[in-house]
């Protein structure tokens, strides 16, 4: 490649708005029909020659173009849309503008990409990439060539790529899509990458040319101008603040790609560097939250900032104002003996590591390159909230690729390993060289009078293990926790008692685990692992005294949700309110609370009056949720008793092959209940407008039928 020629072309491109091109490529193009059930990436779109062709309606890009050296690059987020009949006219225009009019061959990597170009009156041919091509059609999926492409295109070139990051990214989610996909390994230099942020089919309005090239978000022209507007003090357009939040997380995004060799990506970061040094980041918490575009833009960019730039002690004052020192402790050992079973699992450590603290780990060679990872920080949701109390991602994990590993986290946070599903291992050892000590209880290994040492320990996370379920709550939670042992054979009573409903055994194949955070996804609560809960609500969890006399509710809801299977649940019928199930049985049989008593949703009036208004509606299948599907269930457990339920469940452990659909998930439901109880309950859930199929009355109709169910006197 002639790299003199790459500059120039470049120098002579610099400042160009693309109009023209625009125009070109948009001639007689009135919409671009998407619709089905495709689902392409997001392309951002970062080079200073790069240009958006095309976007949904919420202004993300699915279609791009660049130039790269002296030639021309055009990219499609999903592969299939190379196919569809409807954009013909488009495909014509991008060829031409590919070819600059050149004639010559173009080549076409993927047979079924082929009839619409040759269609079009193109001379084409099936063909893997060769030098000799004008315009290329290749695939994001190989990049067998990558180097050669790139070259290709420099030289003059035209290339038309198509496919998507997205599914590549969910089945690795341990690895880079910016670094490691291939599409992105040939497009990343032109100024365009895949992300794996999804967009689904539709009918997209083409932009308008010269609208577009004066309103369109451009991620280096609007960091150019948002770098001019904190260093000199430029004022920004009121399209150039609304666009402040989304260019923070591009900015993110685009730091994933650790190019270090590459010019531009050395400009962006100096830019960002620049910028953070001179206005700082955040201090966000929940009595300061971030509220402003150019807010959220810092705190977005600020962490992955310290993570590739060049020397982030340096930076690391204009990040975190506060951090003090605190005590440490020196080749820490701990204990591995793990045996998972189907999920990962994080194992605790007991240590912390304050913001921007470092530390090695000596790991044992058993797990080295076995998907064993460390995990600093507890908090993982990513929040995406229009007011943050913390930064949208505030934990790091690194894989265990080595036997001394360096690990760290801006935001520091407690030091987890993670281990892979199905790993049996023991005897082994890990040696943490410097961390911060955490007040750190587990059952069996704790002593009360190493309690009264531990809990005073000055991480400001702390975690009690139980023999079924591990809570990760601020320390100021446990400080004057005295007897954590009562406080464990509370919990371990709950987490049996929910075994026993779900018919599984008493030891859990993973212990559950609670962390309360200043702020998470969604909801009070959400279910998980770890079940995620605001900090509020975490000296419930601890305080045995408030549990007994008030309840769990919500925090046993969340453990309800994680007990429900796919194959007995009705989606979104029962979503909210199988998991209730639980949180009765719970506060009923542990807590001693009964069920009126235990939510004022459940009262006799209310399930009275809700009962009413729902067969005045005509008992409608889609208003059956929530707390009208509950009434189906408390009545059935009113008549039959719980161990009915434990039946059921018991008899589901044993089944196959289930239904996928609602109506015959729901026939399967009724069926094994009638079974269970030994009676045709078929009428009875009829009665509930659920689909009873012919065929399973049919079934039942050798029991005695429910005639006196709840629901007669409805009709």
């Amino acid at each position: 490649m002639d790299v003199a020629k790459v500059y120039i072309s470049q120098v002579l491109c610099i400042g160009k708005d693309f109009e023209e091109d625009l125009e070109f490529l948009l001639h007689g193009i009135s919409e671009f029909d998407l619709s089905g059930n495709q689902i392409a990436s997001e392309i951002l779109v970062h080079g200073q020659l790069a240009f958006p062709v095309a976007m949904a309606d919420d202004k993300r890009t699915f279609l791009a173009a660049s130039y790269y050296g002296l030639g021309r690059v055009i990219v499609v987020s999903h592969e299939q849309y190379l196919q569809r009949e409807e954009l013909a006219p488009f495909w014509n225009n991008a060829i031409h503008w590919l070819t600059k009019d050149r004639h010559g061959t173009i080549g076409i990597l993927r047979r079924d990409d082929l009839k619409l170009f040759r269609d079009s009156g193109f001379k084409c041919e099936e063909t893997d990439f060769r030098k000799d091509l004008s315009v290329f059609v290749g695939s994001a999926y190989n990049d067998k060539y990558a180097d050669e492409i790139q070259d290709f295109v420099a030289e003059g070139g035209g290339l038309l790529i198509g496919g998507h990051a997205w599914y590549w990214a969910q089945q690795h989610n341990d690895q880079n899509p910016f670094t490691e996909f291939s599409g992105n390994k040939i497009i990343n230099k032109m100024g365009l990458s895949l992300l794996s942020a999804t967009i689904k089919g539709g009918v997209f309005k083409a932009p308008v040319p010269s609208k577009t090239v004066k309103d369109t978000y451009h991620f280096r022209h609007l960091l150019q101008r948002f770098a001019a507007h904190v260093t000199q003090g430029e004022n920004l357009t009121q399209h150039e603040e609304q666009c402040l939040k989304r260019l923070g997380k591009d900015c993110a995004a685009f730091l994933k790609m650790n190019a270090h060799d590459c010019c531009p990506y050395n400009q962006v970061l100096s830019t960002l560097t620049n910028v953070l040094k001179r206005s700082g980041m955040p201090q966000v918490c929940d009595s300061c939250p971030v509220k402003s575009p150019k807010d959220h833009l810092l705190l977005s960019v600020g962490t992955e900032v310290y993570k590739v730039c060049h020397n982030p002690d340096s930076l690391m004052p204009y990040l975190i104002k506060r951090n003090p020192l605190l005590p440490v402790v020196y080749n820490y050992k701990i204990p591995l003996n793990v045996n998972t079973a189907e999920g990962e699992e994080w194992i605790s450590t007991g240590l912390y590591l304050s913001p921007g603290m470092k530390t090695y780990m000596a790991l044992p060679a058993q797990i080295v390159n076995k998907g064993w990872k460390v995990q600093i920080g507890c908090q993982t949701d990513h929040l995406q909230h229009e007011e943050l109390k913390r930064a949208p991602k505030v934990h790091e994990r690194f894989s265990v690729t080595t036997g001394m590993l360096l690990v760290w986290n801006l935001w520091g946070g407690l030091v987890y390993l993670v281990a892979p599903p199905k790993t049996q291992v023991g005897g082994l050892e890990v040696t943490v060289q410097i961390a911060v000590p955490a007040p750190y209880y587990k059952s069996g290994a704790t002593t009360l009078a190493d309690w009264s040492l531990r809990r005073t320990a000055p991480s400001p996370w702390a975690e009690l293990e139980f023999q079924n379920i591990i809570l990760t709550v601020y320390s100021d939670v446990i400080r004057t926790l005295d007897r954590p042992d009562l406080l464990a054979a509370f919990w371990d009573t709950i987490m049996r008692s929910i075994a026993d409903l779900a018919a599984k055994p008493h030891t859990y194949a993973r212990k559950e685990r609670f962390v309360a955070d200043v702020q998470i996804s969604h909801g009070w609560m959400h279910a998980g692992y770890p079940v995620m809960m605001h900090k509020a609500s975490a000296a419930n969890l601890v305080n045995l005294e408030h549990a007994k006399s008030k309840g769990l509710w919500g925090s046993i809801h969340e453990l309800g949700h994680n007990q429900q299977r796919a194959y007995w649940e009705f989606r979104p019928h029962t979503t909210e309110c199988t998991c209730n199930l639980w949180s009765v049985y719970v506060h009923e049989e542990v807590l001693g609370i009964n069920r009126a008593k235990a939510h004022s949703a459940i009262t006799p009036d209310k399930r009275k009056n809700r009962l009413q208004e729902f067969v005045k509606e005509g008992k409608p299948l889609g208003k059956w949720e929530v707390w009208v599907a509950l009434e189906t269930y408390l009545q059935l457990q009113e008549r039959f008793g719980w161990g009915a339920f434990k039946s059921v469940f018991a008899a589901y452990h044993t089944m196959n092959n289930f239904p996928k659909d609602n109506n015959g998930k729901m026939n399967l439901y009724a069926e094994t209940f009638s079974r269970t109880v030994k009676m045709n309950l078929s009428g009875f859930f009829k009665a509930w407008s659920w689909p009873i199929e012919r065929a399973t009355e049919e079934k039942l109709s050798q029991l005695p039928p429910w005639t006196d169910h709840p629901m007669v006197k409805y009709g």
